[in-house]
Parts: structure tokens; sequence; C-alpha cells
């Protein structure tokens, strides 16, 4: 189809393999052999939801800048499938993608090439002129610190031993599951405490107790590798901490900011510990809806250099997509420099240390999501819409919830959340239900549809607690009040027939 309609080159990753962050970063950095530079990619992927012939399957489109496609492209795209009466294609003999090189045509229009890349040198060039390799091998091949990476059988596999292994000197024992497969071994490549079994028990935070000793560090990926989990010895990191402690420790412990950073964003759902670091540090700070699109924006503007969302993705503006790698790197990163001075001697200063420290010096954001996962999507959209409904009386809000849990503060705003982009003016509306508490709390539902079938609805539930002899609560104790206000005020049971969620975060 591309020679089909004048294209004249096209880049395929080796086995048809590519990262997301890794497309993002080739259409930005990388020089093809005869000078050309990418105009936009397609991605085909199921992202983080099941895949093979029978699960998930979509296609993406990213562009010039590395970024996804906006939503004014994407609008045009839509409203192409509705007036297309035919399409143009070239018959052209079938190219071995298992073989780099270049394989040239004389297409409809002209000399048509296809050259066959590395999927992964490119990546990890950029890698190496980000973090500081050298210091990151040393924690690494310290005795003290031991280290799991679980691609859960995406494409991180590809990349995995090559930096881990091959440029960090980490042992191949200590990757789980890096072999790419089409179907991700049968398994729900989403990194989350549901979903990656084998790195959630392998670091003790399984349901049996194992008479191994945990790693120190664990992190997992998810199919087209630009989400990621970090978890340390019996120890899990919310995504939201996880961009906050990064953009906390980034200037210090990551040579690419080494000059400071421009500003941090985070999705709307994501937890305020982000906000908190950038009061503190005079950072510039925005709150977007969700879509990395949104965070491309600032970044092509030269406003944002890290952001993230609680759905487990994490970057910065090395490229205009979510990086998993990255995040685990950043982490690394963080752990060596933590850790410069007790590698030869000392106590090694942990993930769980670093965590609590930061819940030490800015407060903790108590936080939990639950995903409502293939509901009636008619049953979800009357539960938005009623809930919408309510908004329109804070005084019958607040009956309710006193109704339901007398000890929960007062709700004090709510709203759809509405975001104007602040570099192009454009505004995005109806992008998820806020309501708002008197001390910090938050609740907020959202309908998602990254995947095929019925609709997900996603609950999402944060306590801000600053006080230090109340920040190392079990995190679901700590919430209990605000997730049956939640539960009550949404009428989730009633509406959808669920008395559980299907996943909890």
């Amino acid at each position: 189809m591309a020679a089909g309609n004048g294209v004249r080159r096209v880049w395929v990753g080796q086995n048809g393999l590519l990262s997301t962050p890794a497309v993002s970063a080739a259409i930005r950095e990388r020089v093809g052999l005869d000078g050309s530079k990418a105009t936009g990619a397609f991605i085909l992927t199921a992202s983080h939801n099941p895949g093979g012939p029978n699960e998930d399957f979509g296609i993406k489109y990213n562009m010039e800048n590395g970024g996804p496609a906006p939503e004014g492209i994407t609008d045009k795209i839509y409203e192409n499938t509705k007036t297309i009466k035919e399409y143009l294609t070239a018959d052209l003999p079938d190219v071995d993608i298992t073989a780099i090189g270049v394989t040239s045509f004389c297409g409809p229009e002209g000399y048509f090439d296809v050259e066959v890349f590395d999927p992964a040198s490119d990546y990890v060039n950029l890698m190496k002129s980000i973090f500081d390799f050298e210091s990151i091998r040393k924690l690494l091949s310290s005795p003290k610190f031991t280290f799991c990476y679980d691609a859960l059988h995406g494409v991180a596999g590809a990349y995995a031993k090559r930096i881990f292994v091959e440029e960090l000197g980490a042992q191949e024992s200590s990757l789980l599951n890096c072999v790419p497969k089409e179907d991700f071994g049968g398994g729900h490549p989403d990194p989350n405490l549901t979903y990656a079994k084998e790195l959630v028990a392998c670091m003790g935070l399984g349901k049996s107790k194992s008479e191994v000793e945990p790693p120190e560090f664990g992190a997992a990926a998810d199919g087209d590798a630009d989400r990621n989990m970090i978890l340390g010895k019996r120890f899990f990191v919310t995504p939201s901490d996880s961009v906050a402690i990064i953009a906390a420790n980034a200037v210090e412990a990551i040579p690419y900011f080494s000059a400071g950073l421009k500003g941090v964003a985070r999705s709307m759902p994501t937890s305020a510990a982000l906000d908190v670091v950038a009061k503190n540090l005079n950072l510039k700070f925005f709150e977007v809806p969700t879509g990395w699109k949104f965070f491309g924006n600032l970044m092509d503007a030269g406003l944002c250099s890290v952001c993230g969302e609680e759905s487990f993705g994490t970057g910065s503006d090395h490229i205009r997509e979510k990086d998993g790698i990255w995040a685990v790197l950043a982490w690394l990163s963080i752990l060596a420099y933590k850790n410069r001075e007790n590698l030869d001697g000392g106590k090694l200063v942990t993930v769980e240390d670093i965590v609590r420290n930061h819940w030490a010096a800015y407060g903790r954001h108590y936080y939990t999501r639950y995903d409502y996962e293939n509901v009636d999507a008619g049953a979800a959209k009357e539960l938005m819409a009623c809930l919408v409904k309510l908004q329109s009386s804070l005084a019958e809000v607040n009956e309710i919830i006193s109704g339901i849990q007398s000890d929960v503060s007062k709700v004090v705003h709510a709203d759809e959340f509405e975001y104007k982009d602040p570099v192009d003016g454009s505004i995005s509306k109806h992008q998820g239900i806020r309501y708002l508490f008197e001390d910090g709390s938050r609740l907020i539902f959202r309908l998602s549809g990254t995947g095929s079938e019925g609709a997900t609805i996603r609950l999402y539930i944060e306590q801000y607690e600053k006080d230090p002899s109340k920040i190392g609560r079990d995190s679901q104790d700590a919430l209990a009040p605000l997730v049956a206000v939640a539960l009550g005020l949404s009428k989730m049971q009633e509406f959808t027939g669920r008395s559980a969620p299907t996943v909890i975060t």
C-alpha cells in the first residue's frame, strides 16, 4: 500500500519487532542509508491487551515529531473512513524481514525501498546518551544488589538482553519471559500486580510465602514496551509515586537532566504526588487529559521534561512516547546514585527506603485504581451520566456521602475535566468525572476504550496524608472509607452487576 501510494521507502525493524518507544526514537533520531528521515510511522500493536489471532490488534499512527497523531489528525482519518471507495496497492514480492539490509523495487511511481534495520541499536545509543551506564553497571555487578526484569513475552524482550545483560552486565538468569511471542505466550501483557504474576511472586509479593530471598529490584513491561511496573523487595511502587520520585531525583541522578528540568506533567487521574514535588522544586506543572499526545505538545514547546500516567506510563522529552525501559533505567540510576558510596561497604539503600524517604519529605498520596473490564457499554454510560447529573447539587452529594461514611471530608468541587492546551489552544472536553474533597482527596471516574470488547470503567481513589505518623498505613485500609463512598455514590453494583472490580491496582 505504501508503494502504491507513492511512498519512496519504508523502514522495518528486524523480524517485525520495534517497541513503541523505539519507533518514536527512530522517527526522531534515525538517518537512513541514503540520508533520509522518517515522516511518520505505523505501529501495529495490541498494546497492553491480550494479543494473537483471536485477541486484540490495533493500528496506531505517529507523526514526524515521534508522537501519537493528535485528535485533529485522527478525526480526519476517521472522516475518510466514511467516504473511501477504493485504495491503491502495488503487487510486490515478499521481503525477508529477518535479514538486515535494503530491498529495492520498481514501484508504480519509481523506485521503492524496504530497509530492514536492527531494532535495538539506535535505541540503545539513545539510552546511553541519557544515563550513566557505568554507574548502573557498578550497581548491577555488586553482590548486594539483585535484579529481575519481566518482558511478559512482549517486544521489550528484544531490548532486555542487549541493554541489561550485554551493556550493563546483569545475569541472563535475571530476565523473565524475554522471548517475544505474537500472542504474549497466552498471557495478558499488562505490567500490574494482577497480570505480572511470575514477577510479583519472584519479588515476594505473591499470596504464598517463598523460601527464596526476593531480588532488591524488579520491573515489568507491557506488550509494546511503553509501560512499566517498578517493584522493590516485597514492595510495590505506584506509578504516581514513581514519576514523582524520578522528577525529585532526576537532576542529581540522571546526566541528561543535569542542567535542570523544564517542567513536569501528569495525566488528570494520576495522583497529585508530582504536584507536590513541582511546588517544592519550583517547577512548571501541567495536568493534562489521559493520552500521551498531550504531553508531546508541551515537550515540543520546551515546557516539560518528565511526565507520567497512573496507568504505568512514565517518560521524558527524549522521545514523544512513554518509555518502559527508560523508566527502569531511571530507577536504576537513582538507586546507583543513592548507593554510590555503599556498594563496597555499608547498608544498601533500597527501593522501599527511597519511597519512604520521599513520603517523609513530601507527604504520601494513598492511591488505588479499580478497573471494571468488559462492562455492558450501555450500563457504563448510564452510570457516568448519573454521576454527571449528581454534580448539579453538592449538598445532595454530601448528604449521600455522610449517609455512606460519616467520617469522610466534604466534596467542595465536582466537574467533568476539561483541558485547554497552553500550546495550541485546543480544548478537550469530557475527560473524566471528578469529585474533589476539602482535605485534598479525589474520586475520579473514567470510561476507557483501548480494548475491543465492552467498556472499562476506571475508578481512581486518592487521599493525601502529610502527618509523618500516618504515612505507613496499608493503602487499602487507609482508603477503605473513600472506596465505600465511591461505590455507593456511583451505584457501581446496581449499574454493572459487579460486586468486585476485575483488577485492583
